[in-house]
């Protein structure tokens, strides 16, 4: 492709997008060239009410920022995508292709033309707020996020909320809408039975004690899910005892969860489903972060359901490294310290459909890895520049057979080069906070649907999940 400067002196002869462009033929406009591109590729963020700053649904609305697509494009900031190209297949590959790349970049360079509005195409029907069209849509909970807090420290909350399915429901796709994603570190759910116990609506937490700079005190026990103070939003006593009469808030899981980049999970394209028992509850791991503005948030949760049983079940999983802060310790000033790995061992033949890595700001890089029962080792996703600010889930198909051990590696940053690190003077242990660090790859799988999802998979380590 060639400059504005080239192109004249190759009196209007230029390479545009692979194709030959005379003197005579149509410049490259945004209705006929790009605006196909940005509703495949941008508009599910770039849209009003979603998480991009900006919107790209107009030629109005996207002309200012021609420039700064060009430079986004050509460094393939955006559409953001991480997975090592190497590997794979991704069957949701969202990195543009060379001739997307080289469209945009000249659309840029002959400065943004608009072109006919006949050879636009069809608008994207985008749901209206939401990435799914429910044909159910569930109450979460309503949540008072403060303006501050100290040390912005809004503890994890756990809240119970009925499910309203009276009969087992297969859901083929869910999305969990917050009302203010801005104030929204995290919402995950998982699907239990119903525990009189613990009440509906109400938040249940654990306050850990915690240093001046925020950060859980590992010498008063693990920082992870472990002993605190379990308070609740009505002083509820929590009844349920556990070891030495400690009391715990309700069980929190992950099957499902709205994150930065990562909004609904949709099993229609693999032909698969979730199953939510009669009767069941949802339980909402919520985490928020003030920003200076209260807010009241209300959760909803849209399914789409079948009323047919389907030929496979998706099952969704969450392992971790080991939390032990003995273990689990980033020294200061470390650009490239390895956590202990995350390790599964698959006890049934499984399809493995989805990848998803999550780390916070000190997370470097992260790779998945298979070897199986014959001894070969296959890399099956290597994401070698993470960012917090997007978490994304790769999907795959990859056939498993029982015996198949998933190794999960990965390197964290915590030196003064890391522009995202809170303090690079500091240890950091496994902790919920984003200045704390996890080591979370999250997978799922489909199995045929009368396998038992309890008997799929055995980790090491921590495992969440396997519900639905």
């Amino acid at each position: 492709m060639f400059s504005r400067i080239l192109r004249a002196a190759f009196a209007g002869v230029a390479l545009v997008a692979g194709v030959v462009v005379t003197a005579d033929s149509p410049s490259v406009t945004f209705h006929k060239d790009v605006e196909s591109i940005l509703q495949k590729n941008c508009q599910t963020c770039h849209r009003p009410g979603q998480v991009a700053p900006t919107s790209f649904m107009t030629y109005e609305s996207a002309r200012p920022y021609a420039r700064a697509m060009k430079a986004a494009v050509l460094s393939k900031k955006m559409p953001p995508w991480f997975a090592d190209a190497q590997y794979g297949p991704y069957l949701n590959d969202r990195s543009l292709s060379q001739r997307d790349i080289d469209t945009i970049v000249s659309w840029a360079d002959a400065g943004a033309p608009e072109g006919p509005a006949g050879d636009a195409p069809a608008p994207a029907q985008w749901p209206q707020g939401w990435f799914i069209k429910p044909d159910i849509i569930v109450d979460g909970p309503t949540t008072e996020v403060p303006a501050a807090v100290r040390n912005n420290v809004v503890e994890w909350i756990t809240v119970i909320m009925p499910s309203g399915f009276k009969k087992d429901t297969w859901v083929t796709s869910v999305q969990i809408k917050p009302e203010f994603p801005e104030v929204t570190h995290h919402l995950c759910i998982s699907y239990v039975p119903h525990n009189p116990s613990y009440k509906y609506g109400v938040a249940y937490w654990t306050d850990k004690e915690r240093d001046d700079d925020g950060s859980a005190l590992p010498d008063r026990g693990p920082t992870f899910l472990g002993p605190g103070t379990t308070k609740s939003s009505d002083d509820d006593p929590t009844p349920i005892a556990v070891r030495e009469g400690l009391r715990v808030p309700p069980p929190a899981g992950a099957e499902d969860c709205y994150l930065p980049g990562n909004f609904a999970a949709d099993y229609r394209p693999i032909q698969a489903a979730k199953l939510i028992p009669a009767g069941s509850d949802i339980t909402f791991n919520l985490h928020y972060t003030p920003n200076g503005k209260a807010v009241t948030d209300h959760v909803k949760v849209g399914f789409t359901i079948t009323d047919k049983a389907p030929e496979r079940r998706y099952l969704s999983f969450l392992t971790t490294s080991p939390t032990d802060p003995k273990r689990f310790a980033i020294p200061p000033n470390t650009p490239n310290w390895e956590s202990p790995p995350a390790e599964v061992t698959f006890l049934q033949d499984a399809e493995l459909v989805y990848l998803m890595p999550h780390m916070h700001a000190r997370g470097k890089d992260m790779t998945y890895s298979l070897e199986y029962p014959d001894g070969r080792k296959q890399v099956i996703l290597s994401v070698p520049r993470y960012d917090f600010n997007w978490q994304l889930g790769y999907n795959v198909s990859i056939n498993v057979p029982k015996g198949t051990k998933l190794h999960v590696d990965a390197h964290f940053d915590n030196s003064a080069g890391n522009r995202s690190n809170p303090n690079p003077n500091k240890t950091v242990y496994y902790g919920s906070m984003t200045w704390e660090e996890m080591m979370n790859p999250f997978y799922s799988v489909v199995v045929p649907v009368d396998v038992d999802p309890r008997n799929v998979v055995r980790s090491k380590h921590q495992q969440v999940g396997g519900g639905g």
